[in-house]
């Protein structure tokens, strides 16, 4: 298992990974809900945000994270809040969401440490396709490690 890029690493507009120990054995599945579960009030007005600058160039609303049962695991193709299902397993979830401006992935692998303990990465890429995309980047590019971070705090 390896990590998936939305494009070859030399085409890329945006890369971030971080990890983080996670507190007893889980999945992908059951990590993704684990990080999402909790979204602290300024990640969710900056979704409110994002959606109400995005409506004005046609792109369509996010809303944010919403919480999920980890026992109702999707299926490639579904959605999962805002993302598409590309790949999942037991140790790997694998989300794209795509359109005009720009591609973003994201990969969630679980690896057991020398230690016995399971590591969460997650890794961000993304590829934008014009001045929209690049634009929108910007900010997002800043604080991506920050609500990363954050959110791999609710695993922990």
């Amino acid at each position: 298992m390896s990590v998936q890029l939305v494009a070859a690493a030399s085409d890329l507009d945006f890369l971030h990974c971080d990890s983080a120990h996670v507190a007893s054995p889980m999945t992908a599945i059951q990590a993704y809900c684990a990080m999402t579960s909790d979204v602290p009030g300024w990640l969710a007005q900056a979704f409110r945000l994002r959606d109400f600058i995005s409506r004005r160039f046609n792109v369509a609303a996010i809303h944010g994270f919403s919480s999920r049962n980890p026992e109702r695991v999707p299926a490639v193709g579904d959605l999962l809040d805002f993302f598409t299902v590309e790949a999942i397993s037991d140790r790997q979830l694998v989300l794209t969401s795509r359109d005009t401006h720009l591609a973003v992935m994201v990969s969630m692998d679980l690896n057991e440490q020398r230690d016995g303990r399971q590591r969460l990465s997650v890794t961000t890429s993304v590829q934008c396709f014009n001045r929209f995309g690049r634009l929108y980047m910007l900010p997002v590019g800043r604080v991506h490690g920050l609500i990363v971070r954050r959110m791999l705090r609710n695993i922990a």
